[in-house]
């Protein structure tokens, strides 16, 4: 049962793409900011619908089993490149409903466990991603996305009490 109403601020950034937000957490310098630029980037070249959510710091509210990420107000359209400073981006978004959780890690399993890992805030579960540098990042996010998506409109998962797992 998610905490509806309840709020939190985290250090992170968002996007959104297509209809999945998607929150990139991981220490200062492990390349959030990049990361979400070459999702919009990847997306604008294949035609796709993205917008960055926002950076650094993002507000998360749980409102009927769902998890909202907005960007902190004075952030908003705002983006961090290290060593560049800020740049406004004009298309962005006001809010997205998160759909995947990544965490961006120094080193990565050599033989992860087979079930995707998960998520609780604000007492909403998300399917969770840990990715290191090395790895190919915007594809495997794009991947679990598509699954994601496709767990939640396959026939087969519409039954009542939502998703379960085969």
């Amino acid at each position: 049962m998610s905490d509806d109403g309840a709020s939190t601020t985290v250090h992170a950034s968002c996007v959104l793409l297509g209809e999945a937000g998607v929150l990139v957490r991981g220490p200062p310098g492990s390349g959030k900011s990049s990361l979400c630029l070459a999702l919009l980037d990847r997306a604008g070249l294949e035609g796709r619908h993205a917008r960055l959510v926002g950076d650094d710091r993002i507000r998360l509210e749980a409102h009927h089993g769902r998890l909202v990420a907005r960007p902190h107000p004075t952030l908003m359209g705002l983006i961090e490149i290290r060593g560049h400073g800020l740049r406004r981006l004009v298309a962005h978004a006001e809010a997205t409903v998160l759909r995947l959780v990544v965490d961006l890690i120094e080193t990565a399993e050599r033989l992860p466990a087979e079930r995707p890992a998960t998520e609780r805030l604000l007492g909403v579960e998300l399917p969770r991603l840990s990715l290191a540098p090395g790895q190919p990042r915007e594809y495997l996010i794009r991947e679990a996305l598509d699954a994601s998506v496709a767990v939640r409109t396959h026939p087969a998962a519409l039954v009542p009490g939502g998703p379960c797992s085969v």
